[in-house]
């Protein structure tokens, strides 16, 4: 009985704005002072039913709710046979729900979105090489996927064949289709716009990227911030002292009416609902923009940053080194830069793509005699002449007399953060080459951002030589960097910033080796296209380790926290205003106090969902 009356609330809100209008005609239209008063005693009973049932809902688990105030205002009004009053506040009542509910659902627009764009079937390979679709669920990690223009990629996958141009946006944020080819990643709930590919399926279910951003954004949504956490143990006290104090004004004053006013209006209803739609919001612009806020106490922290520490490569720089600057001695050149490709072509040091690239189409040679000198470099025989490839003390083993023109450019190119590569044939110097980590592109521009938005001081720490740190460091204007810090060192030093020095202190990394210092960080925020260390250990995810989403995330968690301030001093504004008017005017009563009451519950409301629309300037 108890569910229907309440799942039929809405309804039951419009038959009594039916009889509420029934009455008033009846009474200033046609005099007929019998049926006005019948039409609106029904309308106070139909009304106050479901408010009842809540009511007594939270007296059983022994808390006094804005709807046991509102019951108890009701019935005493309804006792005094002011029947006008009882049939406009239950009506009132249940219009405000019904508004609040609605609007509600549009804050939560951009979490539904999420959910609604998660894939449902897929085009899978079965034991006859045939495709046949079958629910996701049916898809196992291994299975191969086909995937047609049009359709929503499944799975966390790795392309095994085909090509095309995938819409991202549901994990990225970003609205530009990217290419994808054979080896590349690809992701669930993206959508392939144009091109066939098939995927071999890497992650599936809830364990795709997608999957677990759904999960976090919907527990971001049931986390409790300071602020909700204060208002919830406000509420506990301040409900049942309105009550209190409507009793007592109706003892001092005898006047049953008075206090029946004080309950209605001492309702903190824009109080309780204020701040978890700002959350709501904040987290759902934030999930569109490819901006994971894993919850409500995140956003409060995040929006006292004053300090910013950044780990270097693969988040200030873009983890991928390619030759800076090269200078060459003597003469055959090209013969050399052939030489020295013939080598790189069969390393793996990492500093071995970078040089091939540089060098680009050339004839290899044949490479004998390949011996491997730990900590300086290589050395092989190519078309019989030897050959060393590594840095400054490979070349001094090698006994390799360094001109004063190379010392100076040695010395340049060291200062310019570049790692060096010398190559030498037949003892002779030929090749310098100084590599470097580009930094990214915008960062310099986004830092300029994050300092407008407050953030006092940037701080880099890296594992790299203190040489390269600092040139970083001076191209961006950083306020501090250090080198050669190991993870444990990093984890330290934000420490020393957190507990000695009482700053707030957000971390940013990749998510993988910066784990422990993403943990201890007050924020730990990961550049790393959804990897699982990324979201398991941070507080907020960068989804496509686009560093320009930084300020939009810093610049959001500082407009949800701003809004939340907004609603509670709007609430507690017209709380006070209302009950100042009950002791000190004439023209308060219990009808315009619950209009004006609702009203606020729909302006806070309101003013949340602007988040929904947020954009840093």
């Amino acid at each position: 009985m108890q569910r229907a009356i309440l799942s039929k609330k809405n309804y039951i809100m419009f038959v009594s704005a039916i009889l509420i209008a029934i009455g008033f005609t009846s009474a200033l239209a046609f005099k007929n002072e019998a049926v006005a008063v019948w039409a609106l005693a029904i309308a106070s009973v139909l009304g106050a039913a479901p408010i009842a049932i809540q009511a007594y809902q939270a007296l059983k688990v022994k808390v006094v709710s804005i709807d046991v105030l509102v019951i108890i205002a009701v019935a005493g009004a309804f006792i005094i046979r002011n029947f006008e009053e009882s049939a406009i506040v239950t009506f009132l009542f249940l219009f405000g729900a019904y508004l609040e509910q609605r609007t509600l659902n549009k804050t939560r627009s951009a979490i539904k979105e999420l959910t609604e764009m998660a894939p449902e079937s897929a085009l899978k390979q079965m034991e006859n090489g045939e495709f046949e679709e079958v629910d996701v669920d049916e898809v196992d990690v291994g299975d191969i996927i086909l995937v047609k223009t049009g359709m929503k990629i499944p799975v966390d996958g790795t392309v095994l064949s085909g090509e095309g141009s995938i819409n991202e946006a549901s994990i990225t944020g970003e609205s530009l289709p990217v290419s994808k080819e054979k080896g590349s990643q690809v992701f669930a709930g993206t959508i392939l716009d144009n091109g066939t590919i098939q995927i071999a399926a890497d992650r599936v279910g809830e364990d795709t990227t997608f999957g677990k951003i759904i999960e976090l954004v919907e527990e971001a949504q049931d986390s409790k911030s300071e602020a909700e956490r204060f208002i919830d143990r406000f509420s506990k006290y301040y409900t049942p002292a309105v009550l209190v104090l409507g009793i007592l004004v109706g003892i001092i004053s005898r006047n049953f009416e008075l206090a029946i006013i004080i309950l209605v209006l001492g309702c903190p209803g824009a109080l309780v609902i204020g701040v978890p739609v700002s959350n709501v919001a904040g987290i759902g612009n934030g999930a569109r923009h490819g901006v994971l806020l894993k919850g409500s106490e995140v956003i409060g922290d995040f929006s006292r940053l004053d300090t910013m520490v950044f780990d270097k490569t693969g988040t200030l720089t873009a983890g991928n080194p390619s030759v800076a600057e090269q200078e060459y001695y003597g003469d055959n050149i090209p013969e050399a830069l052939g030489y020295l490709a013939s080598i790189e072509n069969e390393s793996d040091h990492p500093l071995a793509k970078a040089i091939l690239e540089k060098i680009g189409e050339t004839t290899l040679s044949t490479v004998e005699n390949t011996e491997v000198v730990k900590g300086g470099g290589i050395t092989a025989t190519v078309n019989g002449h030897r050959i060393a490839v590594g840095n400054v003390a490979m070349m001094e083993r090698e006994e390799v007399v360094l001109s004063e023109q190379a010392k100076a450019d040695i010395a340049r190119m060291e200062r310019n953060g570049n790692s060096l590569v010398l190559t030498s044939v037949d003892r002779r110097l030929k090749i310098l080459m100084g590599i470097r980590d580009q930094i990214r592109p915008g960062v310099k521009e986004e830092l300029r951002r994050l300092r407008r938005l407050g953030v006092k001081n940037f701080v880099m720490l890296s594992g790299d030589n203190q040489g390269t740190v600092d040139a970083v460091s001076q191209e961006l204007g950083l306020t501090e960097a250090h080198g050669n810090m190991l993870p444990e060192d990093k984890a330290a030093y934000i420490k020393k910033l957190i507990e000695e020095e009482g700053q707030i202190v957000a971390f940013v990394g990749d998510g993988v080796n910066d784990s422990p210092s993403l943990a201890l960080a007050q924020i730990g925020i990961a550049m790393g296209s959804g990897t699982d260390v990324a979201i398991e250990t941070s507080d907020v995810v960068l989804m496509n380790s686009n560093f320009s989403r930084l300020p939009h995330a810093l610049g959001l968690a500082k407009a949800t926290a701003r809004n939340m301030k907004q609603n509670i001093a709007i609430a507690i504004g017209v709380v006070l205003f209302l009950l100042s008017a009950v002791f000190f005017s004439e023209w308060m009563n219990m009808s315009i106090g619950m209009l004006v009451h609702e009203s606020s519950i729909l302006v806070v409301i309101l003013n949340g969902m602007r988040l929904l629309r947020y954009k840093l300037r």
